[in-house]
């Protein structure tokens, strides 16, 4: 049987619980404002993830729509339109009659030149008689010359006579040849007076009436326009010089119509021309876009609304644009993380096995590829522990100034340039075994991969880290207006920072 506790034990019962209570509500304390205090510094900033998703980047342009192959009809003749076959829209044959020009005057040349004709033909049957009997007199003459009968005169005029039968028959044939010349331009003019459609098509144009006389004195008049095949099409974009660079034939090429508002038709780049166009000083160049209208809703000179797909990233990491732009007010939060910094080539490891994927390498050029990396990797990783730390406070960094800080003069922009040709000229002697694998196609896309990837800029990035920002500097890529292709020391879920919350008002 217990004894009772004594009023001294009671007392320091009483302490002791009493001093832990304070304990427990001291903690409790320590642990809200901590909470409270982390939580407001992470509702201080606007976050969004990092993730992985498609880039299309595409330029915007106007044009008309128009026939591949439009032919203009006109007459080569002159005179009084007496018949026209054809109305717009019709479809018309190769050699099909479109129209006739009244023939009478040309019918009457064509007379005129048959009895200029039987009129020569005439005049050279009496020639070759006057040459016959020129002939038989040269010849009588020269026998009695020669039996000296008669003057050697007498024979010398003979010849001469002779001569100029010869030559009158000439003139005589020569005559015919010309009025039968003649006549045949009368003939190829009477056929003319029939207008016919040189191609298989569909009138797009008509302007000529029955009756309108036509003036063929200076240049042939249009009387239609004719459409070869309105089932293929193209559009003429007016593209600006800015974005003229990213065009390429064969790029993808998304349209709308205003007749059709809620449809979109594909195409495809065919042409880029040369023929610049000024405008107001603002300089355009034609874009030639192939179009199948098979369904024949597309008609021509429609005004079309155009998107080039001048690049497509699929599967890359990407952040709002809005987080390139951000920058804490806190000059001490702008300044690099402190340790090393990710050099030149960081993330190119990544980059690199994608844009081999792209190129659906065989295994022989898989196996060089991979070789490849794997020295490139190799040599980095010795060139960064044989660098010595940049110190936090001095010296150039990576981003050209002291102290990590971005030189502000216009000097960088050359040093960057330099630079980046020298990691493209080192990739290029480190990957040249692997690209001797590559067929000519893949060497193309290969290059262009390769120089895109050294040229990429590099900005600065803000993200949310235990409630502070952290500065990372990562490889800017395509941008499509709302996200940007970023990579680098930064991975996908990262929260970065698009904005900072304003301070709430004081009372």
């Amino acid at each position: 049987m217990s004894k009772p506790a004594t009023p001294a034990r009671r007392r320091t019962l009483i302490r002791s619980g009493t001093l832990l209570a304070c304990v427990a509500v001291a903690l409790a304390a320590a642990w809200f404002w901590h909470h409270r205090a982390a939580a407001a510094d992470a509702g201080a900033y606007r976050t969004a993830p990092v993730d992985r998703g498609d880039i299309r980047v595409a330029i915007s342009a106007t044009g008309t729509l128009s026939a591949i192959s439009t032919v203009d009809v006109g007459s080569q003749i002159s005179g009084q339109v007496t018949a026209v076959s054809v109305d717009f829209n019709d479809h018309v044959s190769k050699g099909e009659v479109l129209a006739r020009i009244d023939p009478s005057t040309y019918q009457a040349q064509i007379a005129q030149g048959s009895a200029a004709v039987g009129s020569a033909r005439a005049n050279l049957a009496s020639a070759q008689a006057t040459l016959r009997n020129a002939e038989a007199d040269f010849t009588r003459k020269t026998q009695l010359a020669q039996q000296q009968l008669v003057a050697r005169s007498d024979a010398d005029l003979a010849r001469a006579a002779r001569d100029q039968a010869r030559a009158q028959v000439n003139a005589a044939q020569a005559q015919i040849t010309q009025q039968q010349a003649s006549t045949q331009t009368s003939q190829l003019n009477l056929q003319r007076t029939v207008i016919r459609s040189p191609v298989d098509g569909v009138v797009v144009t008509r302007t000529v009436e029955p009756g309108q006389t036509v003036a063929a004195s200076l240049q042939a008049p249009v009387l239609f326009q004719i459409a070869e095949d309105l089932s293929k099409m193209q559009i003429i974009l007016a593209v600006d010089e800015a974005d003229i660079g990213q065009v390429k034939a064969g790029q993808v090429v998304s349209f709308s119509v205003d007749a059709f508002p809620d449809r979109q038709y594909k195409g495809s780049v065919q042409q880029v021309r040369l023929s610049a166009t000024n405008t107001n000083n603002v300089i355009t160049y034609p874009v030639v876009v192939a179009v199948d209208n098979g369904d024949r809703s597309l008609l021509p000179g429609m005004t079309a609304n155009a998107e080039i797909e001048v690049s497509r990233r699929s599967d890359v990491l990407r952040v709002p644009n809005s987080a390139l732009r951000f920058k804490p007010a806190d000059d001490g939060a702008d300044a690099p993380p402190q340790g090393p910094q990710p050099r030149g080539g960081a993330g190119m490891g990544d980059e690199l096995p994608r844009i081999a994927q792209s190129l659906q390498l065989n295994a022989s050029q898989q196996a060089a590829f991979d070789s490849a990396l794997q020295s490139m990797r190799q040599r980095a990783a010795a060139r960064r522990s044989a660098a010595p730390a940049t110190p936090a406070s001095g010296g150039a960094s990576l981003f050209g100034g002291r102290g990590g800080q971005p030189r502000r003069n216009g000097g960088d922009n050359g040093n960057q340039g330099a630079m980046r040709q020298r990691m493209l000229e080192r990739m290029t002697q480190q990957f040249a075994a692997f690209r001797a694998t590559l067929n000519p196609a893949q060497q193309s896309q290969w290059d262009s991969a390769l120089a895109g990837l050294a040229s990429a800029r590099r900005a600065p990035l803000y993200l949310l880290v235990a409630g502070k920002p952290k500065q990372v500097s990562v490889r800017i890529g395509a941008s499509d207006g709302t996200n940007t292709e970023v990579s680098g020391d930064i991975r996908a879920g990262d929260q970065v920072i698009v904005g900072a919350e304003r301070a709430a008002p004081t009372s």
